[in-house]
């Protein structure tokens, strides 16, 4: 294995973000960056990206790539922060990411939607697709189920699978948004369950039951064993139908209305009102 994985977490999200470097070039890539918000008083703060900044400096790597795996409903993301930070750095998503534009552009800026071509990305990806880390390359599965726009990313031995697994212990992302389909989500996983026992499993979120502590990665061999929701020996028909009812017991996550205008922007904020200040808005009754 040519590369190594560096793991940063926000407690107030759940959330996961990775700085994967290929050694012998040290050349590297982000995945899944984060803005710090504060609901109640709109604040926003870039310290959980910057920890990332701090640990590229360290290192002194070169930053090619700001990935995302998907659309964000629980958090922000830092794409457009980093971007700043790392001019040269190609920011990347799925291609499907149109159809979450297309959605929610109309109900978040009517009269002046945002373009729906994905190209607020430096580059849209597709099944087969691989993107040049050093020596190493990174391969791309789509995998939609939780979004229309869901990739896993392949490389070295580890895959980043967004919100499409977690722990063993708390199973499989929820598929209830606009886009989400339960039986989409069993053969993406079944996908994920077809490459090597031994690869490593790298999720966006943690929600560690108590007296657990909080885990970034499990390997696929225990996925398949002892995933509470898709254990390999789980029929589509018990899948799906677990899945459609726990669904329906779930609340939206907290910042699902302000994440999703910001990150179908990949991060980047609405221009300022003529008062100089920048307004999220919060619909109502766009989601029962």
């Amino acid at each position: 294995m040519t590369t190594t994985v560096y793991d940063f977490f926000d407690p107030e999200t759940g959330s996961f973000s990775y700085l994967l470097v290929e050694e012998a070039s040290g050349q590297a890539a982000i995945i899944d960056p984060l803005l710090n918000f504060d609901g109640p008083s709109g604040a926003v703060s870039c310290a959980g990206a910057d920890a990332i900044v701090k640990k590229v400096g360290s290192l002194g790597v070169d930053v090619r790539w700001l990935l995302e795996t998907h659309i964000h409903a629980d958090h922000l993301s830092a794409c457009a922060y980093l971007k700043k930070q790392f001019p040269a750095a190609l920011s990347a998503i799925g291609q499907h990411v149109i159809k979450v534009q297309a959605r929610f552009s109309a109900i978040f800026f009517p009269g002046s939607e945002i373009a729906q071509d994905g190209g607020q990305w430096d580059k849209l990806l597709g099944e087969g697709d691989e993107l040049k880390l050093g020596e190493s390359r990174i391969k791309i599965l789509e995998t939609p189920g939780h979004t229309p726009a869901c990739l896993t990313y392949l490389v070295d031995g580890s895959a980043f699978v967004g919100d499409t697994l977690f722990m063993p212990d708390y199973g499989t992302a929820r598929c209830d948004f606009p886009g989400g389909d339960a039986a989409t989500l069993y053969h993406s996983i079944k996908k994920i369950f077809a490459l090597d026992d031994a690869t490593r499993i790298y999720f966006c979120h943690d929600y560690p039951p108590s007296g657990r502590v909080k885990s970034c990665s499990s390997s696929l061999g225990e996925q398949k064993k002892a995933n509470i929701h898709i254990a390999e020996s789980v029929s589509e028909s018990e899948f799906t139908s677990s899945r459609i009812a726990r669904d329906k017991q779930l609340s939206m996550p907290l910042l699902i209305l302000p994440s999703l205008q910001v990150n179908i922007r990949a991060g980047q904020f609405p221009e300022p009102e003529q008062n100089g200040l920048v307004f999220l808005k919060i619909p109502l009754n766009i989601f029962e």
